[in-house]
């Protein structure tokens, strides 16, 4: 229910019991007209208007949301987006390591517009702040994702009607996708040359067998099975909290791995050069915030200092990066070490391996992305195309026929 008083004008009871309306106090001062409605949980609320017929206009539109069920308190959206935003990611099921991520980008939101009320942010805000991140595009896509994600929850509690991210004149920073370019043979040899010794076996489980960096690290003797020439990919090293510990595969994605023949070789002398260490690290649960159980493990690869795990940061910097120096290959983020794993992808589609086999083998859940990612590198790529429509064409062009005619 809703009505409109007016501020200006009071009744009042005459001695005779008749009523009649005087000027109030307030009378040619501050807005005339108010809206009172109570809401569906009993709260009363007012606006004012300096004019009558916007009153009434907010009383008809406020009596129908309250009847549609879709009226929303206008005091709701004026949190700032930074309390708004910790709210959000506290209630979030993220695990660590996704939560840690997440905080980053929402350090980078809150920056900009922290300090905005919910309902203050407009598209063209969104598109100023997106234009004042110092941030790769794809790192600047990812925070406009998470600030989109923080106004969609907004939207479902009613603080504010609308995603100010997904108006039309948002402009999503555009990434371009590289294709990835394996490294060739000769370049995987001066990479292995060029590590050290115990750590040279890595390059072969990268590119032999398609294992990530964290599932190298995670290599153990209990998961080599020499017998049946299988990886059993059941764990991986990560970093959580600032904190290594053991967790499940990435997306959950227990996997065998057939083990050839030549690399079985390799890891039986490295085993023998440098026999495994018990490593104890906590395990970690998805979803989780608190370190789990410890678990024991004899690491293939382990830090030349202690027993430890190899730290992440450490090889990338201490390993990695000059191997790939000595080894004449460019310094670069597309030359990581997951660089070995698109090695891997490549041998296995030129000799006919299918999408299928391969997303199984790199433990991706979607065959498709496994397509989008490799696809040029099958089947000879663009020299393929051309001899196929030349093969298939009907009607050759004149130029072409002299010089088939000779």
């Amino acid at each position: 229910m809703a009505w409109t008083e007016d501020r200006w004008i009071v009744t009042v009871t005459n001695e005779d019991g008749s009523k009649s309306q005087v000027r109030s106090s307030r009378h040619g001062y501050g807005l005339r007209w108010r809206v009172r409605y109570e809401t569906a949980d009993g709260d009363e609320r007012s606006k004012s208007f300096a004019r009558k017929p916007d009153a009434d206009r907010f009383r008809t539109q406020t009596e129908a949301d309250l009847m549609r069920g879709t009226y929303r308190d206008p005091d709701a959206g004026k949190i700032t987006l930074r309390k708004y935003a910790a709210q959000w990611l506290a209630d979030q099921s993220f695990d660590d390591s996704s939560r840690e991520s997440t905080g980053y980008r929402i350090r980078h939101i809150t920056a900009g517009l922290g300090d905005k009320r919910l309902d203050q942010v407009s598209p063209s805000m969104v598109n100023a702040w997106l234009r004042g991140l110092k941030l790769a595009p794809s790192t600047r896509r990812q925070c406009l994702t998470a600030l989109s994600s923080i106004f969609t929850a907004a939207v479902d509690d009613g603080r504010v009607a609308v995603n100010p991210c997904r108006a039309r004149s948002v402009k999503v920073p555009k990434v371009t996708r590289r294709k990835v370019v394996p490294l060739e043979s000769a370049q995987l040899g001066a990479l292995r040359d060029a590590l050290p010794a115990r750590y040279r076996a890595m390059v072969d489980a990268g590119a032999m067998c398609g294992l990530r960096q964290g599932e190298i690290f995670a290599l153990s003797v209990e998961t080599l099975d020499f017998l049946h020439r299988e990886i059993h990919v059941t764990r991986q090293v990560k970093i959580v909290g600032g904190r290594m510990v053991l967790a499940i595969p990435k997306a959950g994605k227990i996997r065998d791995v057939p083990l050839p023949e030549s690399t079985s070789v390799t890891f039986a002398e490295h085993i023998r050069k440098f026999p495994p260490v018990p490593v104890t690290l906590p395990w970690h649960e998805p979803g989780t915030r608190a370190h789990g159980r410890p678990v024991t493990a004899r690491l293939l690869f382990s830090s030349p200092v202690a027993r430890m795990a190899v730290s992440r940061h450490r090889f990338n910097t201490n390993a990695w990066k000059p191997a790939l120096l000595a080894a004449g290959i460019p310094v670069t983020r597309e030359n990581g070490m997951h660089v070995l794993r698109h090695s891997y992808a490549s041998a296995l589609l030129a000799r006919g391996v299918s999408i299928r086999q391969l997303a199984d083998a790199l433990g991706h859940h979607d065959p498709g992305f496994t397509l989008r990612v490799y696809t040029h590198l099958m089947e000879g790529g663009d020299e393929s195309i051309r001899q196929a429509i030349d093969s298939a064409a009907t009607v050759p062009s004149p130029a072409l026929r002299s010089i088939k005619n000779g």
